[in-house]
């Protein structure tokens, strides 16, 4: 049985990331600000802090046993035009999205000797929209950093990332406005994506059958979005 951590792992995506690997049979630790009521046992983190997140593994080391899996889940930014936030604004979107990530991996290499570290990415790292420069420069660097770390740490730990499109969790209408069905005509495959799709895309690239599979990033994506002359083509004509 592999022990797995999930960052960010109480609500929207990374819950159902939990409740994955749960079910498939591991057991399930999950970190964040605040507990939730989803699946795996609850540790606080602040995973920003280096020092909370070298207790975090600690903790599981002394409960569990072992560190098999690492799930990079926890970021995310409100949306926010550059010239009207502050500086220390940017400074907390990258350290969340992009020093936190480093921070655990790097806890977690310390203590794993073979296994999977997983980054969640996201689409606005090759396709940024307005209001999400800070967001959408960290996790640019979170590819680049995957792959760095895959290159360090082969061939004992692989570490992969999976980049994620247009996510429907139960706050999407904050991200996308009311109207969902309208957004996801944009989506080749004609829905959002939900986070049963990136939690089978964790599965896949932490199974043992993935032992070769190092430094790769899977896009999520429902094959990316549709391109806005196509649809305004489209209406053109119509």
């Amino acid at each position: 049985m592999r022990t797995v951590l999930v960052t960010g792992g109480t609500r929207g995506l990374g819950r159902g990331i939990a409740e994955a690997f749960t079910a498939a049979g591991d057991r399930v630790v999950v970190c964040g600000r605040n507990a939730g009521a989803g699946p795996g046992r609850f540790v606080a983190c602040d995973v920003r802090d280096p020092d909370a997140v070298d207790a975090l593994v600690a903790d599981i080391i002394a409960t569990e046993g072992s560190l098999d899996v690492v799930v990079n889940n926890a970021g995310g930014s409100p949306s926010a035009l550059v010239a009207e936030t502050s500086p220390r604004f940017h400074e907390k979107v990258i350290a969340l999205n992009l020093v936190a990530p480093l921070f655990v991996a790097r806890a977690a290499r310390r203590v794993m000797t073979s296994g999977a570290i997983l980054n969640i990415g996201s689409v606005s790292a090759v396709r940024p929209a307005p209001g999400t420069a800070a967001y959408a420069a960290a996790k640019a660097g979170l590819t680049t950093l995957t792959r760095a770390l895959a290159l360090e740490w082969a061939p004992d730990v692989r570490v992969n990332q999976i980049t994620v499109g247009l996510l429907e969790t139960e706050t999407a209408d904050v991200t996308y406005g009311e109207d969902l069905g309208a957004v996801a005509a944009t989506v080749p495959m004609g829905r959002l994506a939900l986070p049963k799709d990136v939690a089978a895309a964790c599965l896949m690239l932490a199974s043992p059958e993935m032992a070769y599979i190092t430094g790769a990033d899977l896009f999520v994506d429902g094959g990316g979005e549709i391109p806005a002359f196509h649809t305004a083509l489209g209406s053109a004509h119509a």
